[in-house]
């Protein structure tokens, strides 16, 4: 049995829900239906790979460790069992988005997994404070930057898959973990046990999965998918076809504000009368202020956004309003506190990332 025959019998098991696409590592989302849960159940988080899962034995507790080294004053070790008692353990409940979300809705298409609107969810994080952890070791002045290593490799060759890492700042904040439960469950192997880096406001490949080796650096980091365009946004507006300059380019640091509709879903059978309409709103560092409803995309009205419960999870909002009879297409529209609206279209980028473009749920034609 081929390693992507083995990993998708491993998907199927765990999450048959799961729409899995073809592609040679293991990537899979669910649809809204499966996200209209406060708490994202695991069975239906999305996975995120960019290359061949590690050996199933990293996820033994009793065999892993997590080296701290780079710009510290003491390299250490660490077991699970060591973070547990020797820091405070806390939970932090997040919102976890790709960055590639909503990528199929790029025009022209762009590379890359094709990303519907399922590569999101919310989940209680359970661990300790990487502050916590780095102070313990000492951090030098010169760090600015952290390095994250792990055990999965590229699918065609013997080389790291991913190695991202984030500003120092962003790894002493009190919300940034060295993650070892999910949802109150020990972390599950497929979203990276037995520990990860839990990075609330940056994008999921900030979150490192299988963490082995946490260094800290005295300039951004370089590795694998840190470069070229990777995980990176045009400072500019980008035109399809324009030669590419690098320099142009800059790390995602910060997920813009964004809204799913969970229910009615597509394809839904619309009658003249109230329709009720629900889902979630989340950002990354600035907070959600406000979420509308229309149905033209010129007249919206208010929705009732549910009071925030973690700084970093989303917030459910609901409405009910009167739709005529005949086709309805509903949009939501999320504005975070700075003022920042989704837009009816994103601006296109070649690697087709941040896509917060207002959603469109349609009703049945006849």
């Amino acid at each position: 049995m081929s390693t992507v025959e083995s990993e998708r019998r491993l998907l199927w098991a765990l999450k048959p829900r799961l729409h899995a696409f073809d592609d040679d590592a293991l990537n899979a989302e669910p649809t809204a239906a499966l996200l209209d849960d406060f708490i994202t159940p695991v069975e239906h988080f999305f996975v995120r790979n960019n290359g061949r899962l590690p050996p199933e034995h990293t996820g033994d507790l009793d065999a892993w460790t997590l080296k701290i080294d780079g710009e510290v004053e003491r390299t250490a070790s660490f077991s699970v069992a060591a973070l547990r008692s020797q820091f405070e353990t806390i939970t932090v409940t997040a919102v976890l988005e790709c960055a590639g979300y909503g990528r199929d809705a790029f025009d022209p298409p762009v590379d890359g997994v094709p990303w519907g609107r399922g590569p999101v969810g919310c989940a209680r994080w359970t661990g300790v404070r990487l502050r916590d952890v780095l102070s313990a070791c000492g951090v030098k002045r010169a760090a600015v930057y952290t390095a994250h290593h792990s055990g999965d490799l590229q699918t065609d060759a013997n080389e790291p898959a991913i190695s991202r890492g984030i500003p120092i700042a962003k790894a002493m904040e009190p919300e940034t973990l060295l993650a070892f439960e999910m949802n109150g469950e020990p972390l599950p192997f497929l979203h990276g046990g037995p520990l990860r880096v839990v990075a609330p406001g940056f994008p999921g490949s900030a979150w490192q999965k299988w963490l082995a080796r946490l260094e800290l650096r005295d300039r951004e980091h370089d590795g694998e998918k840190m470069n070229g365009t990777d995980y990176r946004l045009p400072r500019r507006r980008f035109a399809p076809g324009e030669p590419i300059d690098e320099s142009d380019f800059t790390v995602i640091v910060d997920m813009p504000v964004n809204s799913l509709i969970t229910a009615p879903l597509d394809g839904f059978a619309a009658r003249a009368g109230a329709l009720d309409v629900r889902g979630f709103a989340w950002s990354g560092h600035v907070p959600v202020r406000s979420v509308e409803i229309s149905t033209d995309g010129q007249r919206w009205l208010p929705a009732q956004l549910e009071p925030e419960v973690e700084r970093f999870a989303w917030r459910r909002f609901r409405t009910s309003f009167e739709v005529p009879a005949g086709p309805v297409t509903l949009m939501a529209r999320a504005t975070d506190t700075q003022g920042r609206a989704q837009p009816l279209e994103a601006p296109w980028n070649p690697r087709g990332y941040c896509n917060n473009a207002i959603q469109r749920v349609r009703s049945a034609v006849g």
